[in-house]
């Protein structure tokens, strides 16, 4: 299946005009002929529990090939290795680029050892752990590979091509299931010594006893415990349990409407008042996780991403969620702090992860060279 997808992504790329947006294929990023590309050119590999993203991009950034896989999981990661490495080669070789890639970039969600390579215990891939993954695929693909966890990759995205491109520091908050991050300062990825850095969602906000517990990992008093997609999920139920009164109220027998958090993002926009307070009180305890973080790093731009952006920019609900997260931050911090700091949402939506780790790469090779850039 995948020859037949990538000849359609590689027609795509040698035939022009490029067709409008309107016309572009679902999920796929806008393609660059190899012939107005900026060599050298980079691989960028995005593992996720159900699909695997593959891009080839050049050294502005711009992507000259993608191609999307199924993870499946239970087959195990060599296997999945090897049908990477086969739709990467088929790429170059119909595009004739082989020489002009420098290095791969590779994300995978953690936990993982960066150091030696390994992916540890990713709860989303459990036939994988203890995989050598970043040697695996190095070797079949003959190129050094740099390794990442996929929220600094996706973080990595922003702050090359995306919404943190103006700063020279940004920290990146995912939000989903749990509460992810990513943090660069001066351009340089902060990965830590147990290559933990950017686990935001892991942060004390509430140290009382009575504190909620993490629903994806058990911490009590956690970000992720507040402000993650679970947790909205778990303050709302709780409330309509309560009595609360909802539009929502239907929804508790679960089944096929299941209580999720875009079903009280809908909620909101047709203004129940409940729903609209659960965001609110989400935007609250993210403006309180944002001061530590910006009292702790000073990075100058916070870019909120992942799936739960209640609408984004181009919707009311968002634009209030983000306001509400502002006004939080404002109230919390020093003027020239709060002056000096940008809240904005993601613009790279699912293109950050395997951008990023290319961008990474290309960062790694620079330094090799002893170029900054």
């Amino acid at each position: 299946m995948w020859q037949f997808e990538c000849f359609l992504i590689l027609q795509r790329i040698t035939k022009e005009p490029q067709p409008s947006l309107d016309c572009q294929m679902p999920n796929t990023p806008i393609i660059t002929a190899t012939a107005a590309a900026s060599p050298p050119f980079f691989w960028g590999i995005d593992i996720g529990g159900t699909s695997m993203k593959i891009g080839l991009v050049d050294d502005e950034g711009e992507t000259l090939a993608f191609e999307q896989l199924p993870t499946r999981e239970s087959e195990g990661p060599t296997a999945a290795m090897q049908r990477i490495a086969a739709v990467i080669q088929d790429i170059e070789g119909q595009l004739g680029v082989s020489d002009q890639v420098r290095r791969v970039g590779l994300g995978a969600p953690g936990p993982m050892d960066l150091v030696t390579g390994y992916l540890v215990a990713p709860p989303q891939l459990p036939s994988w752990w203890d995989f050598p993954i970043r040697d695996t695929i190095g070797k079949m693909l003959e190129r050094p590979v740099s390794f990442l966890n996929d929220a600094n990759a996706a973080a990595y995205g922003e702050f090359w091509r995306g919404s943190g491109k103006e700063h020279s520091s940004m920290l990146l908050l995912t939000l989903g299931t749990g509460v992810g991050g990513g943090i660069i300062i001066d351009g340089e990825m902060v990965n830590g010594a147990n290559s933990f850095a950017g686990e935001c969602g892991h942060v004390i906000i509430d140290s009382s006893p009575t504190a909620r517990l993490c629903v994806w990992g058990g911490g009590r008093g956690q970000l992720e415990a507040y402000a993650s997609a679970s947790a909205v999920v778990q303050r709302t139920r709780q409330r309509l349990t309560e009595g609360a009164k909802s539009s929502l109220s239907g929804l508790l027998g679960g089944g096929d409407s299941e209580l999720t958090a875009k079903r009280v993002y809908e909620a909101a926009q047709n203004g129940d008042s409940l729903a609209l307070e659960i965001i609110d009180e989400t935007a609250r305890w993210l403006g309180i996780g944002i001061t530590t973080f910006v009292h702790t790093l000073d990075p100058g731009s916070v870019v909120l991403g992942g799936a739960m952006n209640f609408g984004g920019a181009d919707c009311s609900i968002g634009q209030r969620f983000l306001s509400k997260i502002s006004a939080e931050f404002r109230s919390r911090t020093f003027e020239n702090v709060f002056e000096g700091t940008t809240i904005t949402f993601a613009s790279l939506a699912g293109d950050a992860g395997y951008l990023g780790v290319a961008g990474y790469a290309r960062r790694q090779y620079n330094k090799e060279l002893g170029v900054k850039k």
